[in-house]
C-alpha cells in the first residue's frame, strides 16, 4: 500500500464502538522474524486468567515505527504535565521489577 506524501493529512474513520475505547493494563509482546504480536489483555484483583481485548499484527519496521511515536508523544506529555511515574520502578532502576507493560520476549 502507498504511503501519502508526508505532510498530507490523513483522514480516519471511528466507529462510535472503536471511540469507546478498551482498557489494557497488561500486555504480551511475541515475535516472528515478519511481525510482532501485541495481545492487549486486562487482569484485575482476583481474577484468575487475563483476557485479552485486543491483538494487533504489525512488521517489525512498523513497530519501530510506533516505538518512535511512542516516545515522540510521551516527551511531548511529559513537557506538558511533568514526568511520568511509573509503578514498580526503583529509583535507581531503569526498568520495572514487575508490572503490566514490561519488556519480554
Amino acid at each position: 500500500m502507498d504511503q501519502p506524501p508526508a505532510g498530507t493529512p490523513i483522514e480516519i474513520g471511528l466507529n462510535e464502538r472503536e471511540a469507546e475505547g478498551i482498557y489494557s493494563n497488561l500486555v504480551f509482546i511475541a515475535h516472528s522474524p515478519s511481525e510482532v504480536i501485541l495481545d492487549f489483555a486486562r487482569t484485575m484483583p482476583g481474577l484468575q486468567k487475563p483476557r485479552v481485548f485486543a491483538r494487533i499484527i504489525m512488521t517489525p519496521p512498523h513497530a519501530k515505527s510506533l516505538l518512535g511515536a511512542l516516545e515522540q508523544n510521551l516527551g511531548n506529555y511529559e513537557k506538558q504535565f511533568g514526568t511520568i511515574t511509573v509503578l514498580g520502578v526503583p529509583a535507581n532502576k531503569d526498568k520495572p521489577e514487575q508490572m503490566g507493560f514490561t519488556a519480554g520476549g
